[in-house]
């Protein structure tokens, strides 16, 4: 009797054991990334562990990861798309290519987080927010006898030709957030005639947003435009860089997360979806060096990111400058005014 109620019971754990493998072997996801590679990594091999679920994940700019969607809408093969810059977002949630969703953390994430969902009729969210800026190797600009710009306009004077670096707002979220900034700080014929006298001193438009201050960093440019976090970034590595928040004042992103209409995986989606929003997970972007501010309330913002309160922010019209039309008509505009004129 004791014998056969041994066997049992090894039966049923057996039984038991098999039965929970599979639920977590099973699972899969397929995560596009847009912030910097060791935010990716850590969010990807932390879901991993938690969760047992397979991830696949590409990293790719905000603006090259908004055109695969586009491209891919009739069969998608991403099921979400984390972090990048949010003006891409909502241009994706206008064409209906991500789907609805209200994360049960929506309550707990901070205003500008919520308005981000409500604008896009909840195909988007907010996961962090960053201010634009600029930055500049201090060790540089002191070898060539130049002084510390302050402003936008600082960096369209001559004594500053082949020493700034930006990335194409084609690809780039942050070049596309500050196209858009400078629309709205100085007009948009204003603004092209500032991007057109910006044009003279660019040595290169990059791909993607944080790439020319890791370039300033390592003095390959003298400045760099991008976030201040980005700069904040290759500050804490012991780089000779400086961040500078213009003093005619500044835009900022609401950095987002959307899940893809269609997604193969959808349950697996909305588990990485109120993962992502989780304070103790937000909390860990400051293990990736990365220093922006977290979404939710309840997350510690890491050391060093900006501070909002003391910055000239912009009223940024994200409803406006996230849309498909607006986007286009702006990109369309640099490519024909800007990209086109000889250096």
């Amino acid at each position: 009797m004791k014998k056969s109620s041994y066997l049992l019971g090894l039966t049923l754990a057996t039984v038991a054991t098999l039965g929970a493998t599979p639920a977590l072997a099973k699972g899969k996801l397929n995560v596009l990334c847009s912030t910097d590679t060791d935010w990716c990594s850590l969010m990807e091999t932390r879901f991993e562990a938690e969760t047992g679920v397979k991830v696949s994940l590409i990293r790719k700019s905000s603006g090259e990861s908004y055109a695969q969607l586009r491209a891919e809408r009739k069969n998608p093969k991403i099921d979400i798309w984390w972090g990048g810059t949010g003006d891409p977002h909502l241009q994706a949630a206008a064409e209906k290519l991500t789907q609805v969703y209200k994360p049960k953390a929506l309550p707990e994430l901070n205003d500008w987080a919520q308005n981000q969902a409500k604008v896009s009729g909840y195909r988007t969210v907010g996961i962090y927010a960053g201010a634009l800026g600029f930055g500049y190797n201090a060790d540089l600009l002191k070898a060539k006898g130049l002084p510390a710009p302050q402003c936008w306009k600082d960096l369209t004077k001559p004594i500053y030709k082949g020493e700034v670096q930006v990335a194409n707002p084609n690809s780039s979220g942050t070049s596309y957030t500050a196209l858009a900034t400078f629309v709205q700080i100085m007009g948009e014929d204003q603004a092209f005639e500032f991007l057109s006298n910006l044009h003279k001193n660019i040595n290169q438009y990059t791909k993607s947003g944080s790439a020319p201050i890791k370039a300033a960093a390592n003095g390959e440019t003298a400045i760099g435009i991008t976030f201040i976090h980005d700069i904040v970034k290759q500050v804490k590595k012991g780089y000779p860089v400086k961040a500078v928040a213009p003093c005619e004042g500044t835009g900022y992103e609401v950095g987002s997360m959307s899940i893809v209409k269609g997604a193969r995986h959808l349950k697996e989606a909305k588990m990485w979806a109120e993962f992502a929003l989780r304070p103790d997970i937000q909390t860990l972007a400051a293990e990736a060096k990365a220093y922006q501010v977290p979404s939710n309330k309840s997350a510690t913002t890491p050391d060093g990111a900006p501070d909002f309160s003391t910055l000239k922010l912009i009223d940024y019209n994200f409803a406006k400058y996230g849309s498909a039309e607006t986007r286009q008509h702006l990109l369309q505009r640099w490519d024909a005014e800007i990209k086109s004129l000889p250096r």
